[in-house]
C-alpha cells in the first residue's frame, strides 16, 4: 500500500502547523518583566490605580517580601538597621502639665503611673521593635486593644492575613480589603473583618506604611526593589560558587594527542596514593603537591592554572551597584544595607542635614504620634475605670523623646544644656527627658544620697 500522498500531507500539516505556532504571538506578552514576572493589572477597584488589585494579590506580595525579610542576608540588615534607628534603646516618656492649667497636686505623678503600667504590661520596647519589623516587612503593623481590670490596657498584634471581607460582604462596595469603611469616605474607618468579626476602631489601631491616605491597606518596604534583593542574593551565591570551584581546582593539565587509555595511564603512574569509592567502585588518584613544587612536563603535556584569571572584582561592582538600587529606596547609606563602612565614614554621614537623618527623624516622629495615640487610649481607659480623674485627659500632657541620631558631642551638648537652663529656657525635667533619665526618680536618688552622706557628698 502506497501511504506517500498521506505523509507528504502530514508533513506539509506540520509545517503549517509550525508556521501559525511561530507566527502565534500571546497578548500577555506586553504586560510581563523580562524575568516573566506579569505587570499588576490597573483599575479603580485596586488597592491603588498601581497596587494589587484584590486581597489575594497583596496577600502574595507580602508573602514575597516575608521570605526576604526571613531569607536575605540584605533585606534582614535594612530592617535591624531601621529598628535600631528608629526605635534604639526604646523610648522616654514623661507626664508633665499643660500650660496655663493648674493641675491638682499628685495628678502628674498618677497618670505617670498608668503610662509606666502600660509600657512595663505590654513590654512596649520590645513591641516598638516588632511594630516597625511588621510596618516595613508586611507594609503594615495591627494592634488591638483589650481593656483589662484595673484601668489597663493590653495590645497584642493581629496578621494581616486576619484582616479579610467576609464572603457576605463581598458585594458591598464600602467592604474591600477586610476594611468597612463610610461609603462616601475612604478614610473614615467603621469598623475591621478580623477573622470575619467586626472590630470598632477604637478597639484597634491600623499603622499603614507606603500608600496614600485614602488606601486601605499598607505596603512592604521591600516591594520595589524585592527583585534586586533577589538578584544579590543569586549574584552573591554564584560568585562565591564559582570562587570556590576555580580555587579548588589548583591545575589542568592538557594532553596534546594522547588517548583517554593514555591519560589515566599517566594520572595512575604520577599518583602518590589510590582509593576507591565504596559505592561507585570507581578508583581516585591523588597526588600531594608540596610548597614550592617545580613541574616538569614533556612536550605533550601543558599545564593551566584557572585561578591566575579569576578576576572577582567585576563581579563586586556589580553587586554593589544592586545594593545601591535598594539603599536608594530605604534612604540609607550604603554601608548601613550591607555593613561595609570601608567607604563610608558615620559621622559625616549622620549629620543634621544629612538624608538619611532627616528620614530617620521622620519616621521617629511618626512612630511617637502613633505610640502616643496608643498612651492615650490607655489614659481614656483608667479614666473610664475609674483609675484617674476625668481632668487627667485635658490637664496634662505626654512628652515622649526618641534616642538621639546625630553623632553627639557629650561635651557641648552639656554646656548649650546649661546655658539654656540658666536663661530659664530649659526645665530640669526636659533636660532628664532629653539624657533619658527620669526625673522623678533621679530627684529620689539625689535625696537618698543626701539623707545618707549628708554635706560630706
Amino acid at each position: 500500500m502506497n501511504h506517500e500522498p498521506f505523509d507528504r500531507c502530514q508533513r506539509r500539516l506540520q509545517e503549517a502547523w509550525q508556521a501559525l505556532w511561530d507566527a502565534l504571538v500571546d497578548p500577555a506578552e506586553a504586560w510581563l518583566d523580562a524575568d516573566g514576572t506579569p505587570w499588576l493589572p490597573l483599575g479603580a477597584a485596586g488597592l491603588t490605580t498601581a497596587g494589587p488589585a484584590n486581597e489575594s494579590e497583596l496577600a502574595h506580595l507580602r508573602a514575597e517580601c516575608r521570605q526576604l525579610a526571613l531569607t536575605n542576608e540584605f533585606a534582614i540588615n535594612g530592617h535591624e538597621n531601621r529598628i535600631s534607628y528608629i526605635v534604639g534603646t526604646g523610648h522616654v516618656y514623661r507626664v508633665a502639665p499643660r500650660p496655663r492649667w493648674q493641675v491638682e497636686r499628685g495628678l502628674c505623678q498618677a497618670v505617670q503611673e498608668v503610662v509606666d503600667d502600660f509600657v512595663w504590661e505590654n513590654q512596649w520596647h520590645r513591641r516598638q521593635q516588632e511594630i516597625v519589623r511588621r510596618r516595613d516587612r508586611d507594609g503594615e503593623a495591627i494592634l488591638r486593644l483589650f481593656r483589662a481590670p484595673g484601668g489597663k490596657l493590653r495590645v497584642r498584634f493581629v496578621e494581616p492575613a486576619q484582616v479579610y471581607t467576609p464572603p457576605e460582604w463581598q458585594s458591598d462596595p464600602a467592604a474591600a480589603f477586610g476594611i468597612l469603611t463610610e461609603p462616601e469616605d475612604v478614610e473614615s474607618v467603621q469598623a475591621l473583618f478580623i477573622d470575619g468579626e467586626l472590630v470598632p476602631p477604637s478597639d484597634v489601631q491600623h499603622r499603614k506604611a507606603n500608600v496614600d491616605g485614602n488606601v486601605r491597606r499598607g505596603l512592604p518596604l521591600f516591594l520595589p526593589v524585592r527583585k534586586n534583593l533577589r538578584r544579590a542574593e543569586k549574584l552573591l551565591r554564584n560568585m562565591s560558587v564559582v570562587a570556590e570551584i576555580q580555587s579548588a581546582i589548583a591545575l589542568v593539565r592538557k594532553h596534546h594527542g594522547a588517548t583517554r587509555t593514555a591519560v589515566e595511564q599517566f594520572v595512575v603512574g604520577q599518583a602518590d596514593l589510590q582509593r576507591t569509592n565504596p559505592q561507585t567502585g570507581r578508583a581516585a588518584s591523588f597526588r600531594r603537591y608540596g610548597p614550592g613544587t617545580i613541574l616538569d612536563a614533556h612536550g605533550n603535556v601543558e599545564y593551566q592554572f584557572p585561578t591566575a584569571g579569576l578576576d572577582a572584582g567585576s563581579f563586586v561592582r556589580v553587586l554593589q551597584a544592586e545594593l545601591r538600587a535598594i539603599a536608594a529606596r530605604l534612604v540609607m547609606p550604603e554601608f548601613m544595607l550591607t555593613s561595609d563602612a570601608s567607604n563610608a565614614n558615620y559621622a559625616s554621614t549622620m549629620v543634621a542635614e544629612g538624608p538619611a537623618v532627616r528620614m530617620f527623624q521622620r519616621l521617629q516622629a511618626e512612630q511617637i504620634a502613633d505610640d502616643l495615640q496608643l498612651l492615650w487610649r490607655a489614659v481614656d481607659w483608667a479614666v473610664e475605670s475609674g483609675r484617674l480623674p476625668p481632668t487627667a485627659r485635658t490637664h496634662v500632657e505626654i512628652q515622649a523623646e526618641a534616642p538621639s541620631l546625630l553623632v553627639r558631642d557629650a561635651l557641648r551638648e552639656a554646656q548649650v544644656a546649661r546655658i539654656e537652663f540658666a536663661h530659664g529656657i530649659l526645665s530640669p525635667q526636659t533636660w532628664c527627658l532629653q539624657r533619658g533619665l527620669d526625673y522623678e526618680q533621679e530627684q529620689a536618688n539625689l535625696a537618698e544620697h543626701a539623707a545618707r552622706f549628708g554635706s560630706r557628698g
